[in-house]
Formats: C-alpha cells, structure tokens, sequence
C-alpha cells in the first residue's frame, strides 16, 4: 500500500471534530433544539483533558458524557470544550479537547462520529492509520464495555425524498447524498 504523506487520515478527523465544535457552539449559544442530546465519549488520559482527581479514579481510561437536561456553562473555543454536569448530585468542571473525542452521538436523529484520538494518529506511521470508509490496516483498541463495537454503513439517500408526498419534508433539503448510519452507541 502507498504511503500517504498528505495524511488524510488526520485532515478528516479534523473536519469531522469541526463538525462537533459547531454543533457544541450552536448548542451553547441557543440551547439544545426539539429533541436533540449529544452522547461524547473522550479518552480521559489524553493531554488537556481536566477531571477531579475523583472522577479520573473512576474513569481512567474513557468517559462518556451525556448533554441533555442537566449541564451549565457549556463553552467552546477552538481546540475545547468546558462543561459543567453534577456526578451523583456533585458539580464537576470538565475541560475536553476536541482531539481527545472519541465519539459523538445524537440519539434523536440517529447521528453519530467515531474518532482514533489525535495522538494516536500522529504517533502512527502513515500506513498503520485507519482507513476510510471503516476499514482498519491495523487492528484497534478494544471498545469499551458498554458500547458496541462499530457498525458502518452507507446508505444511499433517496435521490427525490419529496416524491411520496409531493412536498419536501420541512427542514430538509431536497436532493440526493448519502447518510453516514454509525450504530456503535445503539443499545441492544
């Protein structure tokens, strides 16, 4: 296989966790609109992450956050994000680089990104790095206990998705596209 000195590996990832920090932005800005909650699993030990030293003794290794009803002082800067949650009825202050993201997940709409930790990346050989499109050159970390291991698939989006009623669905843009299905936080 060629080596990719471009590493797009890394420019994907990149864009992908833009994609988060937008989101993220938006929700810190005008709330969490209808439905919408956001599942961010980050490796805890990755560098910038802050976490008292009680919640690092529980999770020493990855933790998953839920953005739902309960969080304040959601803020966003370029790299990072601070949020404010209660742990068994105890305020926390986390501070989570992007980088440190491994997934993100929107059970109202069935939206998800799954992410090698940036320093896991740079620390790879070119040719040792994930490729598109799921498949691995090199095999991966086990996942955690209580999410599943990855289920990609690619969907072709129907090409008119007005044709049934006439009308395109509100909020939604008419055309064709493909839609990104990552089942790994679905329960069973």
């Amino acid at each position: 296989m060629p080596t990719d000195f471009i590493r797009y590996d890394i420019l994907t990832q990149d864009a992908l966790r833009g994609v988060v920090r937008t989101v993220l932005t938006d929700a810190a800005a005008k709330g969490l609109p209808g439905e919408h909650h956001f599942y961010i699993s980050f490796d805890t030990r990755a560098p910038g992450v802050k976490l008292s030293p009680r919640l690092l003794g529980q999770y020493p290794e990855e933790m998953t956050i839920v953005l739902q009803h309960q969080f304040w002082d959601l803020t966003v800067k370029e790299d990072v994000f601070e949020v404010g949650l209660s742990f068994n009825g105890i305020p926390e202050r986390l501070v989570v680089p992007l980088a440190a993201i491994k997934g993100f997940f929107d059970p109202s709409v069935q939206f998800g990104l799954e992410f090698a930790v940036q320093a896991d990346l740079e620390a790879k050989e070119p040719d040792e790095t994930p490729a598109l499109g799921g498949g691995k050159t090199t095999p991966e970390r086990p996942p955690a206990t209580h999410l599943r291991p990855a289920e990609t698939e690619i969907v072709p989006a129907p090409a008119n998705p007005s044709a049934s009623s006439g009308e395109p669905p509100p909020d939604k843009p008419a055309g064709g596209g493909e839609v990104v299905r990552l089942d790994r936080f679905r329960k069973k």
